[in-house]
């Protein structure tokens, strides 16, 4: 790598490299190697692209990245190595043949009053309201995304919703000694993660359940708790869509006790199956079982939802999850 860095700097100057930086967005390189900007979980601050199961994010209004599937981060030059396996050379000549490359620009809508809060976490946190029957929250809860009330009585009891602007969710993320540190964000045209706050797991039961169901979204973490009649012994956690060093050492705390159970329930998706395998990896690391729960939907949610509308309509019910692999049981 060194050499290489050294081998550039006969060809090109520092300020040169600087420039290219600087000119040539991770955008770009993204979209040249055929990944789509995926909209709806993007935000101005940290845009979502996909190819497939892969999942890279865009930060400092391009000129960063990461992905949140592994350690990997860095500029322009570093994404240009981790996508195509070369080194520094060969990355700078990539780059250099992006300048000009056109790119996708998004059509953010204004930020909405409310969505920053230029207090603390915790003081941010406690100066929203819960919902309640029939406010603008609990109308897009039990309305629109079908979670049923004494559901939602249990999550408001726990402390785990607030009302956001616009009639959108906060649910809480938490460590393991219940300190807030974030909130997925969620409402009808809006989705995002609190603003400097940090990934770790939002969980709907008790830390001491040994049953880990392992959701992608506290919308879905809610949906199949409501689907399962908040089942005994389950704790019902969400990752925020992401796997970051946070989560993945709040999911290895819970799995490490005896007799646990894990259930990868994340979507019916590639990139849920890239959650479920991951899981699977963790699972076997802890020694504790794996199950993979699949929705017959392509989640939890739009499943709840037809199940709903199967009562109304025909008194009828939604198939049972698809349980395509399990994992070997183990002695405790």
């Amino acid at each position: 790598m060194e050499a290489d860095r050294r081998a550039i700097g006969n060809k090109m100057k520092r300020r040169e490299i600087e420039a290219l930086r600087e000119r040539v967005s991770c955008a770009a390189v993204l979209e040249h190697a055929g990944f789509a900007i995926d909209a709806k979980e993007s935000t101005r601050r940290a845009v979502k692209f996909r190819r497939g199961g892969e999942i890279i994010i865009v930060t400092y209004e391009g000129r960063g990245w990461f992905d949140p599937l592994s350690e990997a981060k860095g500029d322009v030059f570093r994404l240009v190595e981790h996508l195509d396996h070369v080194g520094f050379l060969e990355g700078a000549e990539r780059v250099a043949d992006l300048v000009g490359f056109p790119i996708t620009q998004p059509e953010w809508q204004p930020a909405r009053d409310g969505e920053r809060c230029e207090l603390s976490l915790p003081n941010c946190w406690q100066a929203r309201r819960r919902p309640w029957p029939g406010s603008a929250t609990w109308r897009y809860l039990n309305g629109e995304r079908r979670l049923p009330a004494f559901l939602l009585h249990t999550a408001i009891k726990a402390d785990l919703l607030r009302e956001g602007p616009q009639g959108s969710m906060w649910a809480a993320h938490r460590d393991h000694a219940g300190v807030l540190t974030g909130w997925e964000a969620r409402g009808p045209q809006y989705r995002g993660f609190a603003s400097g706050g940090t990934k770790v797991l939002f969980r709907l039961g008790s830390d001491s359940a040994l049953r880990l169901a392992v959701t992608e979204a506290a919308i879905d973490a809610m949906s199949l708790a409501a689907i399962e009649g908040l089942r005994e012994g389950t704790l019902y956690l969400s990752t925020g869509g992401g796997w970051s060093p946070t989560t993945e050492a709040a999911i290895r705390e819970l799995a490490a006790r005896p007799g646990v159970q894990m259930v990868a329930a994340t979507d019916a998706n590639p990139q849920g199956d890239m959650f479920a395998e991951r899981l699977r990896a963790l699972a076997d690391d802890a020694g504790c079982d794996w199950t993979r729960l699949r929705p017959p939907g392509e989640d939890w949610n739009e499943t709840l939802k037809v199940r709903e509308k199967r009562k109304r309509t025909e008194g009828g019910d939604v198939p049972h999850a698809r349980r395509p692999r399990q994992g070997r049981l183990r002695p405790a």
